[in-house]
């Protein structure tokens, strides 16, 4: 008996062995786990075309536009100011002879509003008039002497010579009688006096101020924005602080902005024939500018581009989504007011933000995404 047993063995192993070795030989095991796989589905390659989803195509809103001619509306904030503004001083020393002039009155262009003493500048000015007259007559003689051929050419000469000296003395003792004369250069109101009758004045003296309020000018800054949009001769909305409310006109841009605020000055011309509008009043200026082809859109509809650029989704003819970019203009109650969408679209009021350039939609206006 215990010789038959590891014989047994022997031969068991043996014949397991010559089968493993076969099994090997036959490749089987390279199927296992697999091939209910192959015998009971397809590959994935052979399934995914029949069995493909068709490509998703969203549902959007869309209106089509309407283009507007838009004159956008410029708001600025000012103050009255005179046309004119001068400040009138004694042109001699002297004690004030005349004075016709109050505070608050209205004094005319051209007139002798002051007048100093001075009896030594008047007699010296009748003294050069009585002189240049004797210099003419004595020229007027020599001149007939000199057509009779009774005189020289050089006594002629001198005749002339002499009467164009008087005249040279009249001029100059003119001149120093109206220094004693004070007139107004412009026609206006005397905002402030600062004299009195009899008072002695040195050359330079503060005598009154003289304001031109006919017209009279709102005085606003423009921003380097809006510079372009601001014309000589345009018409200006003021509404000043009392409640009045005026149309005037645009008389200067300046073309040098502050060097402390970068923004450029800007006169309108107000009509004040009664000189009823003051200066120093506060004022609101409404400009507008040239009108541009542009579109109202509600605010939540701009998008931005994958550039970061402001702009709206539109539809074209084929009911493809685009992007296109806007410029904001204005701001308005009914919307914002852009320029920059094209014709022959739509644009897209929902459903914009699931969309993207190339996208096949379907418009349904009134509907959302």
């Amino acid at each position: 008996m215990p010789t038959i047993m590891p014989k047994f063995h022997r031969i068991a192993a043996l014949c397991v062995t010559v089968a493993a070795t076969a099994w090997i030989a036959t490749g089987e095991f390279s199927s296992v786990g697999s091939a209910q796989e192959v015998a009971g589905q397809e590959s994935p390659t052979s399934a995914a075309a029949p069995g493909a989803k068709a490509p998703l195509v969203r549902t959007v809103s869309a209106v089509t536009p309407t283009f507007v001619n838009h004159a956008r509306a410029i708001r600025l904030s000012g103050i009255t100011q005179a046309d004119k503004r001068v400040d009138l001083a004694a042109r001699a020393d002297g004690v004030i002879a005349t004075l016709a002039m109050e505070k608050g009155g209205t004094v005319e262009a051209g007139a002798i509003v002051m007048e100093l003493e001075g009896p030594e500048a008047v007699a010296q000015e009748k003294i050069a008039n009585i002189a240049l007259a004797q210099k003419e007559r004595d020229l007027e003689v020599a001149q007939r002497l000199f057509d009779a051929g009774s005189t020289t050419e050089s006594a002629l000469t001198n005749a002339r010579s002499a009467r164009d000296a008087a005249a040279a003395e009249l001029a100059r003792a003119q001149a120093a009688a109206d220094r004693l004369r004070l007139k107004v250069p412009f026609t206006g109101i005397v905002d402030s006096l600062s004299v009195e009758l009899g008072e002695w004045v040195q050359t330079g003296t503060p005598v009154a101020t003289i304001l031109s309020l006919d017209p009279i000018l709102v005085k606003a800054e423009v921003s380097e924005v809006d510079l372009s949009a601001i014309n000589v001769g345009s018409t200006a909305k003021v509404q000043l602080v009392n409640g009045t409310e005026m149309d005037g006109t645009v008389r200067l841009v300046a073309r040098e902005a502050s060097a402390q605020t970068r923004t450029f000055p800007v006169e309108i011309a107000l009509p004040n024939p009664q000189l009823t509008l003051p200066s120093g009043m506060t004022a609101q200026v409404l400009l507008f500018a040239a009108p541009v082809r542009a579109v109202v859109v509600p605010r939540s509809i701009i998008t931005l581009s994958d550039k970061g650029e402001i702009g709206v989704r539109v539809v074209n003819a084929e009911n493809v989504a685009q992007f296109a970019a806007v410029q904001i203009i204005d701001d308005t109650p009914d919307g914002l007011v852009v320029t920059g969408v094209p014709e022959g679209v739509r644009i897209i009021t929902a459903g914009q933000d699931l969309v993207r350039d190339g996208d096949t939609v379907e418009v349904a206006p009134g509907v959302g995404q």
